[in-house]
């Protein structure tokens, strides 16, 4: 589990492409503090697992799911992630919960800036979009920020300086592909719901059927 909050930046020293999968050689520093090898590290807001630990980097290896579902596909040696380690039992709650898991993609379409705050507007598809509340939390590229804006096609955030100055917003143009984790307790609300609803629907079981049967 991560909070959104970025520890640092760092960067593809290599990656290994497969058939199918990839593994990527990340250097950082902060972020080793404290790991070991099996222990999780959200990359650009990906949960993955440290595979080798070396003086001033680490290894991951990326499967063919998370490559499909996500824009890691898109790194290349020398590109800038958001690196956050999971949050420690005793740490403090600075974002929102966020998984580690992308839910997809989204694609920048404006960047403007104003007196106090770089805006950001993002298209993504209606299935991402239906999770995606104004004032609510939505994890971009790892980073926790909150919905200022939505339509029906897209949604906009406003970041403060200093946001964007530690993490990869600060390289981030128009028509660039970013990961998008939307709110994973709007989500298992209405997993929930739904199947409650449909069971609903299957039951046959009635007051008069527990009454006859002794309940």
């Amino acid at each position: 589990m991560f909070t959104g909050i970025i520890e640092e930046v760092g960067t593809v020293e290599q990656i290994k492409r497969g058939q199918n999968s990839a593994v990527l050689l990340i250097r950082a520093k902060k972020v080793l503090e404290d790991t070991g090898i099996g222990d999780s590290i959200s990359v650009n807001g990906i949960c993955l697992t440290v595979t080798k630990l070396y003086p001033n980097g680490f290894s991951a290896d990326i499967m063919h799911e998370t490559l499909n579902r996500s824009a890691l596909a898109d790194l290349a040696q020398g590109s800038h992630v958001n690196l956050e380690r999971a949050m420690p039992a005793n740490g403090r709650f600075g974002g929102h919960i966020v998984a580690g898991h992308a839910d997809g993609v989204g694609k920048i379409v404006r960047i403007q800036r104003d007196d106090t705050a770089i805006w950001f507007t993002l298209q993504a598809k209606p299935e991402l979009m239906r999770y995606i509340v104004e004032k609510g939390s939505v994890t971009i590229d790892g980073i926790s920020l909150t919905v200022a804006a939505v339509t029906q096609t897209d949604f906009s955030i406003s970041a403060i300086p200093h946001t964007v100055s530690r993490t990869v917003l600060k390289e981030r143009k128009e028509n660039d592909i970013v990961n998008l984790e939307t709110d994973l307790i709007g989500r298992y609300v209405e997993k929930l719901f739904s199947p409650a609803e449909e069971q609903k629907k299957k039951s046959t079981l009635t007051r008069e059927f527990l009454s006859q049967h002794g309940f």
